[in-house]
Formats: structure tokens, C-alpha cells, sequence
């Protein structure tokens, strides 16, 4: 028996609305977690400020241990200085930018002057720091690039200009940021959402349409077998010409003029129906009136027919 059709509208009303609850409260979970990584960022940890330890003179040329580690101290000192500058300058761009910054991409001439202005160290000492940063396998936060932004730099004398990978901002910034991400990302959510509802109740109506065109086929199979059954009836007692009867002499009488597009799938179903699974109607071509048509023929005695009932 065939479920009733109000029952499985409410079965998938049910299942409708159990998964939009599910994907509510998925959504603000996504929400929380996007806004929670962007407010705790790698620019919120606390850094420990260092005092500049510079290199004394008589160590330029010289390569004891003490020295190379006082070497060492410098670099280090001065990338400290040169992330904590990018990093603001970087923090500065993405917040409103209001220095007027044409990128958070930091010209190396002015990364060198704040650096040697700070710490009043060699324009050799920042080239160093720029060989370290290039020699490092780690990931320094700094990001250096040359005259095509795309392209990897390999030596010292290509660097273009230095970048921050992590921007430093403050936390009104960070959480605008994070709201304006988490609404994006949570509209776009929507939006998928949306689709997928959509795209559910596009199959559900060709799930139904597909359910009322099998049962019309079948409707119509009916009504056909019974057009063609009573003619060769009526041939039998002489009351027709031929005991064939025109296949679309039949489609006519069964189809409105008018409905005869909407039905035209449900008909060319039915024939081809007939065709393979009912051995009482045979098709056959005859040529009626000067012109070869196809037409249907039962092939039953009328008392066999008879006595089946």
C-alpha cells in the first residue's frame, strides 16, 4: 500500500526542521570558535621587551666564541626591533591605516633608517639581520619580498621590502576584525544553507512530479487498452471498417486538444509501455487513406476477453 502523501510532507517537514535546529546551533558554534582565534592571535601574546646589547668594537673583525655570541645578540636585538616595527606598522594598515600606508609592505630604506635611528647600528648590521632572516629555517614573523611580491627572494640585495606576518592590534581592531570575519563567513554559511534547502525541495517536487507522471502513464495504458479492446468489439459485430484503430486516432479521442503538449511525455511513455509489456496489442503499419500509418490491432477474441472476467 502506498503511503499516504500527507504523512511523508509531515516526515520531511519533521526532517527540515530538525536539521535547520542542528545547523543553528552549528552556526554559532562557528561563530564563538571565529571569534575566539581571531581575538587570541599570535599578535595578542605578550612579548618580552629586550635592551639592546650592542657590539663592541673591538669584536668587528674578530671570531672567538665571545665575540660570534655578541655577534648573535646584535642580530637578534635588531630583528626584535625590526619585527616589533613591522608588526606595528602591519597592525596600523589593517586598523584604519592612519599614517596613510600605500601597503603593510615596509620599504627597506625606511626599515634600515628606524632601525639604525633605534639602535644606531651598521647599515651592515641590518644586512645581517636580513642574511639571518633569509639563512633561518624557522618562521621569524618576517616576511621579505622584492620588487615582484610574488616572487621568493634569495639574496640580500633583492629584498624590495619587509612585511609583518603577524600584524599587531589593538583589541577594538581585533574584535571589529573578528566580527566582521565571523559575519562573513557566517553569511556565506547561510547562503549554502539556503542552497541546499532549495536543492532538497527541487528533488522533492521532482520526486512527486515523477510519482504523479508514473501513475498518468499507468491511467493512460488503462485507458488506451480499453479504446483499442472495444473497437475490435465493435469490428467483431461489424459496426467498424477495420479491426485496427490509428494510434493517433486513439491519442485524439483520449487528449484534449488543448492538453495534448502538457500530456505529450505521459503518452509517448504509454506507448512505449505498450510496446514491450502488453502482448494483446500489436502495432502494425497500414496504409489508410493514401498514407502509411502506424496503428493497433488486439489480437485477443472478444470470447477469450470475455471469459477472463
Amino acid at each position: 500500500p502506498r503511503q499516504p502523501a500527507g504523512g511523508k510532507a509531515k516526515g520531511f517537514e519533521y526532517f527540515l526542521s530538525q536539521f535547520l535546529f542542528l545547523a543553528t546551533v552549528v552556526l554559532l558554534l562557528i561563530f564563538l570558535g571565529i571569534l575566539v582565534v581571531k581575538m587570541v592571535g599570535s599578535g595578542w601574546l605578550e612579548r618580552r621587551e629586550e635592551s639592546f646589547n650592542l657590539l663592541p668594537v673591538d669584536c668587528d673583525e674578530k671570531t672567538d666564541k665571545f665575540c660570534q655570541s655578541k655577534q648573535k645578540d646584535t642580530v637578534m636585538s635588531m630583528l626584535h626591533e625590526l619585527y616589533n616595527y613591522l608588526s606595528i606598522q602591519a597592525g596600523n594598515f589593517e586598523c584604519g591605516n592612519p599614517e596613510k600606508l600605500r601597503s603593510k609592505c615596509i620599504w627597506v630604506h625606511e626599515a634600515k633608517e628606524h632601525l639604525m635611528n633605534i639602535t644606531g647600528s651598521s647599515p651592515q648590521r641590518f644586512e645581517d639581520a636580513l642574511l639571518w632572516i633569509l639563512n633561518s629555517n624557522k618562521d621569524l614573523g618576517i616576511r621579505l619580498k622584492g620588487r615582484d611580491l610574488v616572487e621568493e627572494v634569495s639574496r640580500v640585495e633583492e629584498v624590495f621590502c619587509l612585511e609583518s606576518a603577524h600584524p599587531q592590534m589593538g583589541l577594538g581592531c581585533r574584535f571589529r576584525r573578528a566580527v566582521v570575519t565571523a559575519i562573513t563567513n557566517l553569511f556565506l554559511f547561510f547562503w549554502g544553507l539556503v542552497t541546499l534547502w532549495g536543492i532538497l525541495l527541487l528533488l522533492r517536487y521532482r520526486w512527486r512530479k515523477r510519482e504523479e507522471e508514473e501513475q498518468a502513464m499507468y491511467e493512460m495504458v488503462k485507458s488506451i487498452i480499453a479504446v483499442v479492446q472495444d473497437h475490435y468489439k465493435e469490428w467483431e459485430r461489424n459496426l467498424e471498417r477495420y479491426p485496427y484503430v490509428g494510434i493517433f486516432h486513439v491519442r485524439d479521442s483520449l487528449i484534449p486538444p488543448q492538453s495534448r503538449k502538457k500530456m505529450k511525455r505521459v503518452w509517448e511513455r504509454a506507448v512505449d509501455f505498450l510496446a514491450s509489456n502488453e502482448s494483446r496489442i500489436q502495432t502494425e503499419s497500414h496504409r489508410v487513406g493514401g498514407e502509411d500509418m502506424l496503428v493497433w490491432r488486439w489480437t485477443q477474441p472478444s470470447y477469450l476477453s470475455d471469459s477472463e472476467h
